[in-house]
């Protein structure tokens, strides 16, 4: 199926302008289906251009500047591909679980 350009995905269309429309083939024993162009729009809509407004307003602006990573997260010592080996800082004294003693029991 061919058509004007749509405003959600619908499988099995080729969205394509109006001078690449009218070159399409279709393979042997295919047929292409034209859907009549919608010509009562007027183009784009004031919504549609103010969300492109604020795309490119978006893009414009400088990156976010990102807070320092929190203590205590590790240091990054090796990576390959998308791994990597993270070392973690030893913990300090206060944060150490305490030993457990297990005892017998006296009844065995």
């Amino acid at each position: 199926m061919l058509g004007p350009l749509a405003a959600y995905v619908e499988p099995h269309c080729y969205d394509l302008c109006a001078m690449h429309a009218d070159r399409l083939t279709a393979p042997r024993g295919w047929e292409v289906v034209r859907l009549p162009a919608d010509n009562t729009s007027g183009g784009p809509g004031s919504d549609d251009l103010e969300a492109l407004a604020n795309a490119v307003r978006e893009a414009g602006r400088p990156p976010a500047i990102r807070p320092p990573a929190p203590t205590g997260q590790g240091v990054e010592t090796n990576r390959r591909g998308h791994l990597r080996v993270v070392k973690s800082d030893p913990p300090r004294p206060e944060e150490r679980p305490r030993p457990s003693v297990h005892r017998p029991s006296r009844d065995a």
